[in-house]
């Protein structure tokens, strides 16, 4: 049996190094109209960045830049062109509406959010996982869902002490509460099992980055 090392040197099942996946992913010429979008939603995500540091302020500008981070894994991980863009326009709703302060002025928007959110991160954290060989390629529907929900609920947690972090040593602002944590904690965790329903789809590769190109 090959080692996590061995996986990771070796890359996937067409044997080139993951590096050279990740670029070639990544520099892939777009051929569908869901890929043009996700790299539509790029753009905006990088004026997106410039909006935060000209005119918002150091925290809405870091909002911005992990944003622009998560927009651009994606493309990396080389995932299909429809999940691409559902995870781009999540991201960039959650950002903008944190931006536009829309969680205090229009509170409904919150739940949502969480819940698309949360799970689309959750199934594009177990494809970052199966990419370099840290969690098996293939499994069950069972462990598929156990996997995905287990991620998500991580990431929530996570989630909530970084609104607990900058509510307490940054801006004051920013929402927190016993009922606003669990709530979205439970809604969070809720999309990421809902996520692992659509994961063989959003796992699938819309063009298989090094298979050819290695050989």
């Amino acid at each position: 049996m090959r080692s996590v090392r061995q996986r990771r040197d070796d890359g996937s099942a067409d044997g080139a190094p993951l590096r050279d996946r990740l670029v070639a992913a990544f520099l892939r010429t777009p051929d569908s109209p869901a890929l043009l979008l996700a790299d539509a939603l790029r753009i905006v995500g990088l004026l997106s960045v410039v909006y935060g540091v000209v005119v918002g302020d150091p925290v809405t500008a870091a909002m911005f830049a992990l944003t622009l981070i998560g927009l651009v894994a994606t493309r990396f991980l080389g995932v299909r062109g429809g999940f691409d863009a559902i995870v781009g326009v999540a991201l960039l709703v959650a950002a903008w509406c944190s931006a536009l302060e829309l969680y205090i002025t229009v509170p409904i928007v919150d739940l949502p959010v969480h819940f698309v959110l949360n799970g689309a991160l959750a199934a594009l954290a177990v494809i970052a996982l199966r990419t370099a060989g840290i969690v098996p390629a293939r499994g069950g529907r069972v462990l598929e869902a156990l996997l995905v929900g287990t991620v998500g609920v991580t990431l929530g947690v996570l989630w909530e002490f970084g609104e607990w972090a900058g509510h307490t040593w940054i801006d004051p602002e920013i929402l927190v509460g016993y009922d606003d944590t669990i709530g979205d904690l439970l809604v969070g965790g809720l999309g990421s099992f809902a996520a692992a329903l659509l994961m063989r789809w959003a796992a699938a590769r819309q063009w298989a980055p090094l298979a050819r190109g290695s050989q």
